[in-house]
């Protein structure tokens, strides 16, 4: 069997198959939960789950939000993320130029327990974490959410920081230098333009975890009013689990805000994700 030549016909058309099939994997669980929750949960449960609506039912959308009290989670988890992806970018990439650019015997030290950051997972701080927080009196409050949530965050952005910032030329640091540039001078007008492509990936990472989240500010929280879309969600598991449409609908208002980011950032997204593929 010869060869399928690049740019020829066959080629072009594998190609346009396979990303067809690509994109209706991802875009078609979406478009079924969509679909499902304008459907009574009679309907779910009688008619083909593949079915439209007979009858398309606003109702769940209300009762859903007003249920799981998305009002002030919505703007909750808004916080949590903004704050969180700013702080792990700015914050982790300063302390990666200083690590990749300012060498003395403390930097390998401190250095090492950030990269040992990234390997400690979440479930093996829990309670450590839980009474630190509850011991400094910031139990249930943002704050004491904001704090573990940058903590977590910034081993990554260090690392990523620490390692992209060391292929900058030290010349052009310093020639700044010279120039009477201090730190942040050289760091905010100089290195963190230069680091956009890795930042952007690291501050996707950061937005998707942050949002997300379930157990920690589960742990960390009591009152409805400092908790996020996740907890929101996660009311519709118990008594209204077989409650099927206002489930649906309750989920796609905790997607919706994600296809809004990815929608009007898109094209940043794909460049900053590709160019830091390139560089690492």
């Amino acid at each position: 069997m010869s060869k399928i030549k690049q740019g020829s016909p066959a080629g072009k058309i594998v190609v346009y198959v396979v990303m067809g099939i690509f994109t209706f994997l991802a875009i078609y669980p979406l478009l079924w939960l969509f679909i499902q929750s304008f459907k009574t949960t009679q309907e779910y449960l009688t008619s083909s789950k593949l079915a439209l609506p007979k009858l398309w039912f606003f109702g769940n959308y209300p009762y859903a939000w007003n249920m799981g009290k998305f009002g002030i989670l919505l703007v909750n988890s808004i916080i949590y993320t903004v704050v969180t992806v700013i702080a792990v970018v700015v914050l982790g990439f300063m302390a990666g130029f200083a690590f990749a650019k300012i060498k003395n015997k403390l930097t390998p030290l401190l250095h090492g327990i950030f990269i040992v950051g990234i390997l400690l997972t979440l479930q093996s701080i829990m309670v450590p974490l839980f009474l630190m927080v509850t011991r400094v009196g910031l139990y249930d409050t943002r704050l004491g959410v904001l704090i573990p949530y940058i903590g977590l965050g910034l081993p990554m952005g260090v690392y990523l920081g620490t390692e992209f910032i060391k292929g900058i030329p030290d010349a052009l640091i310093e020639s700044a230098r010279i120039d009477g540039a201090k730190f942040l001078t050289i760091f905010f007008r100089i290195i963190f333009p230069m680091t956009a492509p890795v930042a952007m990936t690291v501050g996707i990472l950061t937005f998707t975890g942050t949002w997300n989240e379930f157990m920690l500010i589960n742990i960390l929280t009591s009152s409805d009013t400092i908790k996020s879309i996740p907890v929101g969600i996660g009311r519709f598991s118990g008594a209204l689990a077989s409650d099927y449409g206002k489930q649906f609908s309750a989920l796609v208002i905790g997607v919706v805000p994600m296809l809004i980011f990815y929608l009007t950032f898109r094209k940043q997204i794909t460049k900053g994700v590709a160019a830091g593929a390139v560089k690492g």
